[in-house]
């Protein structure tokens, strides 16, 4: 069926989710459990909580000052039976709770390139979305996927994907889920609250280049999300609340050069992301005051490019460049005088890395980066972090 069995070896190696990894050595009797330790230092010239100019009504995940402990993150995996495996992830927070990353089972037996995973996961859009934290290749996500998906989207709900049976590496995916997860509103309905459409393709290119490219699509709808300290037209911050649709298309692309094919000692990773959602509605300006209610409409958007530079065994560099949009919103005539909408500004950010992996568990990176995502608020940062994996813990994409 397959005419170039190394290039779906290497392409499932390089592109699957890395709970995937975990089949062939975990079993019911015998579950593969992790722990993965990290923190740090964060040094920075301004407030973390400030959000990037235009996208106060988005999350701001920003970042801890001074010593702090990261989350940690316990894993668990192992086949359930010959037709399903299960995956839990639960964060354990520094401030204490725990809470369900991801909690999901797989089917092990459908055949034909199909596979289907319920529960709780990180959904399939875009190329970093899938990443748990401690496999990104810098301290922080890029600023597109903070203010439009608070870092990643999370979802409880069903994900059927099928891979082609082709030498080119060709994958399409579908989800139906509740909208827990940021921009969605999680509420009690019947039904799906929102929806996911992707589709990878990738291939190699001789023994030494391979690459892959991809286009999502999100849709859900925002119940009553409310804002706070949104500035306004008097410069005053208010609490709006937004009741409307929202869809986000996106696009992905990743290419990567390892001298020989042996990734091992040096490789060279560039990829891109672009994503542009579109949310349409009604907004309550000021809920706590005036309280007017009109139309919205607003088209934000955002990409970043990145490259890291794998040296020399166990030393790696990178550079990161970061651009948002926040759009020129519609206002309807109630609030034209209220809201904000055209801020004029252009948010970006700069960051270079350098890391050192002593061995496949452990890491430890210097981060810096100039921030200039907030009007008249440039920011030096520097971070320290470490990573540390205890326990059996499946491979990542490279």
């Amino acid at each position: 069926m397959f005419k170039n069995l190394y290039l779906r070896a290497a392409i499932a190696a390089l592109f699957c989710h890395a709970a995937s990894a975990h089949a062939a050595s975990d079993n019911a009797f015998n579950p593969a459990f992790s722990l993965i330790l990290s923190g740090g230092y964060g040094g920075m010239q301004r407030d973390p909580a400030i959000p990037a100019t235009g996208f106060a009504m988005n999350p701001n995940p920003g970042h801890e000052q001074g010593f702090n402990l990261g989350e940690s993150e316990m894993g668990i995996a192992a086949s359930i039976d010959p037709q399903f495996r299960g995956v839990a992830t639960l964060a354990l927070d520094p401030a204490g709770g725990i809470s369900v990353e991801n909690a999901f089972v797989q089917t092990t037996a459908l055949g034909d390139g199909l596979n289907l995973k319920f529960g709780r996961y990180f959904s399939g859009l875009g190329y970093l979305n899938e990443q748990h934290a401690h496999a990104w290749d810098f301290v922080d996500q890029p600023l597109v996927y903070a203010v439009l998906w608070e870092n990643q989207l999370g979802e409880d709900g069903l994900q059927f994907k099928w891979l082609a049976p082709t030498e080119m590496f060709i994958e399409l995916g579908v989800e139906a889920g509740k909208g827990r997860g940021f921009p969605g509103t999680e509420r009690a309905k019947n039904g799906s609250g929102a929806g996911v459409l992707f589709a990878h393709v990738g291939d190699d290119v001789g023994v030494e280049h391979s690459w892959r490219a991809g286009v999502s699509l999100h849709r859900t709808r925002r119940v009553d999300a409310e804002s706070v300290d949104v500035p306004d037209m008097s410069g005053n911050a208010v609490t709006n609340l937004f009741n409307g649709d929202s869809q986000t298309v996106g696009l992905d692309a990743v290419w990567k050069y390892s001298p020989n094919g042996n990734f091992r000692e040096r490789y060279l990773k560039v990829q891109s992301e672009y994503f542009r959602r579109k949310e349409n509605g009604e907004l309550a300006y000021d809920t706590a005051g005036l309280n007017v209610s009109d139309t919205y409409s607003v088209t934000q958007s955002g990409w970043y490019v990145q490259g890291v530079y794998q040296f020399a065994p166990g030393w790696r560099s990178g550079l990161r460049y970061d651009r948002l949009d926040s759009g020129l919103a519609s206002v309807g005539a109630l609030n034209a005088g209220n809201v904000i909408s055209d801020y004029a500004f252009t948010p970006t950010r700069i960051t270079w890395m350098a890391d050192y992996s002593p061995s496949e568990f452990s890491r430890i990176r210097l981060q810096l980066a100039h921030d200039n995502s907030r009007q008249g608020l440039p920011d030096n940062q520097i971070f320290v972090q470490y990573l540390m994996s205890l326990g059996a813990h499946g491979g990542h994409q490279y």
